[in-house]
């Protein structure tokens, strides 16, 4: 499940939801629209409004640092508006705490997903067999083909 860690105090309870060890969001930072869903339900459907849409405002953000904001853009970047609105909609469920907390759990995977960092490649040396299967076929194509030229009858090249 995604995580969330609630503070409460007197006057205030935020809830904040943790992407990883590094990064929590403050729950003012993402928005929730509810709209009707095409989702099961029957005539339920028709009367209440239980697909969720997650918006997140990468560029507004104060949690991100701009070298996360341009990571999620990067590989985000399907899902973010010209805004710079990242957004999650879930419509699997008919109840709409369900889809809520389907969204915020995508959300983070997401997150996470385009938060980690891409793993250079290591460069490795052909291996000896591929080099002498490779110069192989080589000398095969070549006999191939000198067997396909016609004979020079009088022994001239």
């Amino acid at each position: 499940m995604w995580g969330v860690a609630k503070f409460s105090c007197s006057w205030h309870r935020a809830v904040m939801i943790r992407i990883n060890d590094n990064l929590t969001l403050p729950d003012d930072e993402i928005r929730f629209i509810n709209s009707r869903s095409s989702g099961p339900g029957g005539q339920h459907v028709n009367t209440t409004d239980t697909r969720v849409t997650l918006l997140f405002n990468i560029e507004k953000s104060r949690s991100l640092t701009p070298l996360q904001k341009v990571a999620i853009k990067g590989k985000l970047r399907r899902r973010i508006d010209k805004r710079g609105v990242f957004r999650v909609t879930s419509q699997k469920f008919r109840s709409q705490k369900t889809n809520k907390d389907s969204a915020i759990e995508r959300f983070v995977e997401l997150m996470q997903w385009a938060l980690t960092p891409v793993m250079p490649r290591k460069d490795t040396a052909v291996p000896k067999s591929a080099k002498r299967r490779r110069l192989d076929r080589k000398r095969r194509t070549s006999e191939r083909k000198q067997q396909r030229k016609t004979p020079n009858v009088r022994g001239e090249y």
